[in-house]
């Protein structure tokens, strides 16, 4: 089959020798109108300029994620587009080094959230400021909706310390049913699994030298460190308090999360919480409904 392309430079050819464009085009086999389309491009430069901007403020974002926030921000694009200026802009990101083989994963039933509150995670980041000085973050995750909860910065973090930060994040947020963890010796202290068992929380630990069992927590740790530890030096403790407090925020409210469908946390917490309810309303419902029947 002969495409239109192969169409139209036969018709100019055949104009070239002299023949008229009616006569050309029935030799031809292509309408007159097909062979006088012109293909329309968009402007791609301002476009172009947009994603290039995004690209330098968010330098570990990808294709897919520029789009998603071109797209919360009110453009009309799709993904093919910014895949194809993203690709003329050079702006793939170098490729990870493939990873070691590893152990088997666990093979028994590891919990998995399925609500709000129902599991969070928590786990240790470290950094340092400009004068060397050690910076320790806990940082606390609710593994259904992704939201960070608490990102911790200290030069020290004690069991001590662990849990007044749970009792100050409970009072806000509820309790959990669980909290998921490592076997660090700040999680597995009296002063935490007191705490603990005394809420009716259970403690999931996971098995040492198997992270990956913690995988939201982990990362979580590794998006805090790609897109804000590793772009700032921290000239104090209160430096590194205020901006990664900052990107917390950011984190929870307008970044897009691709597991979430491309809304933030927070988003995906407010659709989570009117599913709950209507469930509940609709539950309540039934019942009101069978007893008046039985009545």
């Amino acid at each position: 089959m002969v495409e239109a392309p192969d169409r139209r430079d036969a018709v100019r050819l055949m104009i070239g020798e002299g023949l008229s464009e009616r006569r050309a085009c029935d030799l031809s086999g292509m309408r007159r109108k097909s062979y006088r389309y012109r293909v329309v491009r968009d402007d791609d430069s301002r476009m172009a300029g947009r994603i290039r901007e995004l690209a330098l403020e968010y330098p570990r974002y990808g294709y897919r994620r520029v789009w998603a926030m071109l797209v919360r921000a009110g453009e009309l694009i799709n993904r093919k587009r910014v895949y194809r200026l993203w690709r003329e802009m050079k702006l793939a990101l170098p490729k990870r080094r493939p990873r070691r083989p590893r152990a088997k994963p666990f093979i028994g039933i590891m919990p998995k959230a399925e609500k709000m509150n129902q599991i969070w995670t928590y786990d240790f980041v470290f950094d340092e400021s400009v004068s060397g000085r050690k910076l320790k973050m806990l940082t606390l995750i609710d593994e259904y909706t992704r939201e960070c909860l608490a990102v911790e910065v200290d030069t020290s973090i004690t069991s001590l310390k662990v849990r007044q930060i749970l009792e100050r994040v409970c009072m806000e947020r509820g309790f959990p049913k669980a909290i998921r963890s490592d076997n660090g010796s700040e999680f597995i202290g009296s002063a935490v699994n007191d705490w603990l068992a005394a809420n009716g929380i259970c403690p999931i630990f996971i098995e040492p030298g198997k992270p990956w069992q913690n995988g939201k927590c982990e990362s979580f740790n590794g998006k805090l460190r790609d897109e804000c530890l590793s772009r700032r030096w921290f000239a104090s403790l209160w430096e590194a308090r205020v901006v990664i407090e900052g990107w917390r925020k950011y984190y929870n409210t307008e970044r897009p999360h691709s597991s979430l469908g491309y809304l933030t946390p927070v988003e995906f917490r407010g659709k989570a919480s009117f599913s709950s309810e209507l469930k509940i309303k609709t539950g309540q419902s039934l019942t009101k409904s069978l007893a008046f029947q039985l009545g």
